[in-house]
């Protein structure tokens, strides 16, 4: 027992400051985002690597420390998701290029949509744009100039529009096979009776009809509350400066890498598919030029291959970071202490308490980190992965669990959330530029984001009624829950 004890990272003054890491991460994510509302993601990873640094003085052993940062750096798990996220990076920016929002723009009005239609629409717009891109962020500031104040002057209110617009962003960082929270949920979570951990394709076909019933409830909200009047012609000024139909023709390698997906049941096979499909079909049509792909001008590289991995490096960075804090974590034992601690409670006993220790368990760890579900599910997927394999949980359904609670309710608290405070700033930057737009209340904001309301309410009917439960068979195959319990049973 005595000799246990010493292999594992010791700190000076006791097993609270293997903690420190973790809790000044947390501080960091909240003194970024919520006081000096910094979204960018270099500040986490900045953050990330200066608690780290800070730390280390308190271990026992300096080496022993930076050995287990490094350990936790270098797992599969880590290196896998870090070279995925470059990889889609660039799929994410050449759909920006394409246009996809301008597509939908000149769809919405060529269909004449107005007041509380429109606020759907937008709704609908921002999910496909978020699910093309894999950026809820990105599609808020791209999406905001140019659906916010048009949306206004055509009879949307813009209390309701704004929760549409940020809705549709959660959507579809929720559902994008490109997306780091999907990528982060199908990566932490490993199978129990073969190698290897949920793959992305079989990830997203099974949470897209949690996701669309939340969108239909959603949608019929929008539509109810969303009108403002009749509105003003000059809204349709402001959409001719954006509209393009061509760009609705890049939804084309978004399908090609979602069926590609699905078939191959492998990320870089269908992000590859992705890229070349989208590279050919936009410069055919003429939507891209070869200097769109890659270029130099005045000895700078421009283009959105690289744009799409300089986009990524911030993401990458603060993934190692956190891992660095996983690993300490692991290495001094208090990974295993927090574990231990959850399994071994009473609620952990029925697969209801299991399944709810796992989504209230992420909305916590969301909301302490600024509502950064990214660096949440990278954080807390390790203890989701324990207590869903002791109980013999599918990956897809702990993975399913994670994104999915994680775009709940840590996204509307107002005084935490980043994305609140990014729509804020969103609406308070076209204020300068708009003299009808006025600005909203984050409380009312919060009430406003259907989407993520409703999602919440479909994954508690889930967890109680075991609606899209499954379990894992003896070769990692998917068993619904009434035929697993029977084989148990029997």
């Amino acid at each position: 027992m005595e000799e246990n004890k010493r292999e594992k990272l010791e700190f000076r003054g006791g097993s609270f400051f293997a903690v420190l890491p973790l809790i000044l991460f947390v501080a960091v994510c909240i003194l970024l985002f919520v006081v000096f509302k910094v979204f960018e993601m270099e500040g986490l990873c900045m953050g990330g690597i200066v608690v780290l640094i800070v730390c280390s003085v308190f271990s026992k052993d300096w080496g022993r420390y930076w050995q287990a940062v490094v350990t936790g750096m270098t797992s599969q798990m880590m290196n896998t998701l870090a070279l995925i996220l470059l990889v889609v990076g660039i799929f994410g920016k050449m759909m920006s290029r394409g246009g996809v929002a301008q597509g939908f723009v000149w769809l919405g009005d060529s269909l004449g949509l107005h007041g509380g239609m429109f606020v759907v629409f937008a709704f609908i717009a921002t999910s496909v744009m978020s699910m093309s891109t894999g950026t809820s962020i990105g599609t808020l500031f791209s999406g905001f100039p140019i659906l916010y104040p048009s949306g206004i002057l055509l009879g949307a209110h813009p209390l309701y529009l704004a929760g549409a617009i940020l809705s549709g962003a959660i959507f579809g960082d929720n559902v994008a096979p490109i997306s780091d929270t999907t990528i982060a949920s199908a990566a932490s979570q490993s199978f129990k009776n073969k190698p290897g951990t949920a793959d992305i394709g079989g990830v997203v076909m099974t949470r897209m009809k949690y996701a669309l019933v939340a969108m239909g409830m959603a949608s019929v909200l929008f539509f109810i509350f969303g009108n403002a009047g009749s509105g003003d012609p000059a809204g349709q000024t402001i959409l001719e400066q954006y509209k393009d139909p061509k760009g609705l023709i890049m939804l084309l390698p978004v399908v090609i890498l979602l069926v590609v997906a699905v078939i191959k049941q492998d990320i870089f096979v269908a992000a590859t598919w992705g890229i070349i499909s989208g590279t050919v079909i936009g410069i055919v049509t003429g939507i891209l030029t070869p200097a769109d792909v890659i270029s130099v001008q005045d000895g700078a590289l421009s283009g959105f291959a690289i744009d799409g991995i300089k986009n990524m490096l911030g993401t990458v960075g603060y993934l190692y970071a956190i891992a660095g804090i996983i690993g300490i974590l692991n290495d001094s034992g208090m990974m295993q202490k927090m574990i231990d601690a959850l399994m071994g409670s009473k609620i952990n006993q029925t697969i209801i308490g299991s399944e709810l220790i796992i989504g209230f368990g992420i909305i916590l760890t969301s909301i302490c980190l600024g509502s950064a579900n990214g660096p949440a599910i990278i954080m807390y997927g390790p203890i989701a992965d324990e207590i869903g394999r002791e109980k013999n949980m599918h990956p897809y359904r702990r993975a399913n669990l994670l994104d999915g609670f994680a775009s709940t309710l840590a996204v509307v608290i107002p005084f935490t959330s980043a994305f609140i405070f990014i729509v804020i700033s969103c609406v308070a930057g076209l204020m300068d530029e708009y003299d009808f737009i006025q600005q909203i209340n984050p409380l009312s904001l919060a009430g406003a984001t259907f989407h993520c309301l409703m999602l919440f309410l479909v994954f508690m009917f889930s967890v109680i009624t075991g609606w899209g439960r499954e379990y894992e068979g003896l070769s990692g195959e998917r068993i619904k829950a009434k035929d697993y319990e029977k084989k148990v049973k029997g």
